[in-house]
């Protein structure tokens, strides 16, 4: 079994997906699930048609990366600036409630003083990839919904690459200071280089050969993935300089263009994203995490709604509005994931709360998915009514 071929690996995701996804329709069932139930079969905790998941994990993450770099050139500048405030308000008092919640729930449970602060900082962020990949592109256009889920999800970003930093920090004695503040310093230079460059340079150069259609593409990839790669080099993730690239385009006449050429680059690489998910779930575990991960996982889909819909309001925000954004954002996030890895590698949370928030973790994307898919409009609804681009 060839499992480190990669036209081998795309074949079985692929192929499977295809099938696994029309059974799904039938059944109106969402589609996200398929694929996570797609990578579980396959995986190497069942048919072990593909051993190792890791293998095809970093492609699955440039799926995230575009899909940011697509959300910011549909939101301006000038609106995000807007609802930094409210924004900054209402991430700050969510976070320190889910810290709460997942703390109680891991000392509940019988686990150590800091195997239940870890956990608590995993419940603090909502995932990037489920809020806005069931997110219609049209409710980034001048709408409210979107604009206040991208300023909370970019803040919990921050926060959680500070969270990884000092973890890090924790596991390496000679750590500088410098070293932990340098997201909050490089998030500004690089937001005003980017900014800069893009008006002078890229704008530019996309208005002189805007009817090269290829050119137009190559320079939207490059000037993405060049900007994730230097927000990476400057103590911030791939994501966040993806999302920076995205904005600094937004205010150009053809960033409709762009959005529109790479969705179908975007959903290759995410379709790999949650199959990757599945296929890493370690079913052999579930037994001695099984009870405690249903209590995480049904704390953060039942209050972390309610607690956003509270703080929503309090700002001001419409009811219905308040409602469906908490329901979007009510899962666990991917860098709950990772922040359970460098706690691991450094000492800090045991084998079995790792367990614990990575089945919690994955229990949360598949119910959260599953409702927001029925319940809310989105680009892969069942239901015809529901369906937006």
């Amino acid at each position: 079994m060839q499992n480190h071929d990669i036209v081998y690996l795309i074949f079985l995701i692929f192929t499977g997906a295809a099938i696994i996804a029309t059974v799904a329709l039938y059944a109106r069932q969402a589609l996200l699930v398929a694929y996570i139930a797609l990578g579980i079969i396959f995986g190497p905790y069942s048919l072990q048609l593909i051993s190792d998941p890791a293998i095809i994990a970093d492609i699955s993450n440039v799926g995230i990366i575009f899909l940011l770099f697509l959300l910011g050139l549909n939101l301006e500048p000038a609106d995000l600036g807007r609802l930094m405030r409210e924004a900054t308000v209402v991430t700050l008092t969510t976070s320190i409630c889910f810290f709460a919640l997942g703390f109680s729930i891991g000392l509940l449970a019988q686990f150590t003083t800091m195997d239940a602060c870890i956990i608590g900082v995993c419940l603090m962020f909502s995932s990037t990839i489920i809020g806005l990949k069931l997110l219609p592109t049209t409710a980034l256009h001048h709408q409210r919904m979107g604009e206040v889920i991208v300023s909370i999800l970019l803040l919990q970003d921050i926060i959680a690459v500070i969270v990884l930093l000092a973890l890090q920090g924790a596991g390496h004695e000679s750590t500088s200071t410098f070293n932990l503040l340098q997201p909050l310093l490089g998030l500004p230079a690089i937001a005003i280089a980017s900014h800069m460059f893009a008006k002078i340079v890229i704008t530019k150069l996309l208005a002189t050969f805007d009817r090269i259609q290829e050119y137009i593409f190559l320079v939207a990839i490059g000037w993405c993935l060049g900007i994730a790669e230097l927000a990476q080099v400057m103590g911030l993730s791939h994501e966040i300089g993806a999302f920076i690239a995205g904005v600094s385009l937004a205010t150009n006449p053809v960033s409709r263009y762009i959005a529109e050429a790479l969705k179908p680059l975007r959903d290759f690489f995410l379709i790999m994203f949650f199959f990757t998910l599945g296929a890493g779930l370690n079913l052999p575990i579930l037994g001695d995490v099984i009870w405690a991960a249903l209590a995480l996982a049904l704390g953060s889909l039942l209050i972390k709604p309610i607690i956003f819909y509270l703080i929503l309001r309090r700002e001001k925000e419409r009811a219905s509005l308040a409602k469906e954004t908490g329901v979007r954002l009510g899962q666990i996030s991917e860098f709950s994931l990772l922040i359970v890895i460098v706690a691991s590698e450094v000492a800090l949370l045991s084998n079995k709360a790792s367990n614990l928030v990575q089945v919690a973790t994955i229990l949360t994307f598949i119910a959260s998915s599953y409702w927001i898919v029925l319940r809310y409009p989105t680009p892969i609804a069942v239901d015809e009514k529901l369906r937006r681009d």
